[in-house]
């Protein structure tokens, strides 16, 4: 079986529904294809909620992204009725030296976010939940908050489908060819042809692109929902919180703390924590092994205790999910340095939720009209150490 489209998609997850939705809104001709049925459990867009926020620590460069993500989240509200967005507000905490913190300031300085920079003392008698010690700093930015994934890819293809686009799931590529016909990708179940094609495959990117597997490491990541002992109702209501408090040298790129949100499930549900952890790298396809109680009982010694207090040891339940990373944690998003009608969407460096929804749309716009509105520039692959 063979079918031929304006464009294929591989690889469904945040990045792939969001280029499918938007090539498919803009009339072209799309095919996506995911090994599983998206959304799943088995890559990067599940653990029902990542936060978003306006002023990016990561780099300034990824702003207009962000901001335009808000705006199509709620577009894609309207048209859907579910609701993709909670703007609960978000506070960065952080010692005054922290690289973080300070390059979230001065994003929300240099692009006129509405934030407040607080001292510890207001941060304590605000957010009480908190426990902080003398050298700490808060920064608030009302805007802030989080994004349900799951319920975005299913909403963004969904609305793809309805117009037009031919979504195969459940077929894994075995490989792709392009020449200056265009492209052809042949999966278990047949092969389709098309004038260009978008790689979006996460932690499945080495197989699909080998010519930048050196620079790519995948990591798996564990979420945590810890019980709530006390005063379930400002757990409740807390913002969406980036915990630095350690400054290695690449703390920007690399968070050396935690992060977490409300109580969004309820008394017995329990609040969502998690950290990063790259000293042991993995395949996409491997099986995570579950959390020891050692390593949960490390998570909470070393993050929580001293600093949620509210909070209790042994976790209501745990997930893990991939992240698919760059040695700066950059994005890519670029052409194939070999073939022009190929583009490589991935890796996101396990902060490329909240920026989903605009890069699937500048990268429907350089596809169709040849440039995107955003600036891609600085996620190209000289940045990231390929070419």
């Amino acid at each position: 079986m063979s079918a031929k489209s304006d464009v294929i998609v591989v690889g469904l997850g945040a990045m792939g529904s969001a280029t499918c939705f938007q090539l498919a809104a803009r009339g072209a001709s799309v095919i996506g294809i995911d090994q599983h049925e998206p959304p799943h459990p088995h890559g990067s867009t599940h653990g029902e909620t990542r936060i978003t926020r306006l002023a990016i620590g990561e780099g300034r460069e990824y702003v207009p992204l962000v901001r335009r993500s808000h705006e199509l989240w709620r577009e894609i509200e309207q048209r859907t009725g579910v609701q993709l967005l909670t703007q609960c507000g978000g506070l960065i905490l952080g010692h005054g030296a922290s690289p973080f913190l300070g390059e979230t300031r001065a994003a929300a300085r240099g692009f006129g976010i509405a934030h407040e920079d607080l001292s510890g003392a207001e941060v304590g008698a605000r957010f009480p939940m908190f426990a902080i010690d003398s050298e700490t700093e808060g920064y608030f930015e009302p805007e802030a908050g989080y994004v349900r994934p799951e319920a975005a890819v299913r909403a963004q293809l969904q609305l793809a489908r309805a117009r037009g686009a031919d979504l195969r799931l459940g077929e894994r590529v075995d490989e792709w060819t392009a020449s200056g016909g265009g492209v052809s990708v042949t999966t278990e179940a047949g092969s389709y042809e098309a004038r260009e094609l978008v790689l979006c495959a996460g932690a499945w990117i080495p197989e699909l692109f080998p010519e930048g597997s050196q620079i790519f490491s995948i990591y798996r990541q564990h979420q945590l929902w810890f019980p709530v002992r006390e005063r379930y109702e400002e757990l409740r209501d807390m913002p969406v919180f980036v915990w630095e408090f350690g400054a290695p040298e690449d703390a920007i790129t690399h968070l050396a703390g935690f992060y977490g949100f409300p109580a969004i499930d309820g008394p017995a549900g329990g609040v969502k924590v998690a950290a990063e952890s790259y000293e042991v790298a993995t395949t996409a396809d491997s099986e995570g092994q579950p959390l020891s109680r050692d390593e949960i009982d490390k998570i909470y010694e070393v993050y929580l205790a001293a600093r949620v207090p509210w909070l209790g040891r042994a976790p209501v339940r745990t997930v893990s999910c991939l992240y698919t990373s760059t040695r700066g944690s950059r994005f890519v998003i670029d052409r194939h340095p070999y073939h022009d009608s190929v583009l490589i969407v991935s890796p996101c460096s396990g902060h490329g939720f909240k920026h989903s929804a605009a890069i699937g749309e500048s990268v429907a716009q350089l596809v169709l009209d040849g440039r995107s509105e955003i600036d891609l520039g600085p996620f190209n692959l000289a940045e990231a150490g390929v070419r």
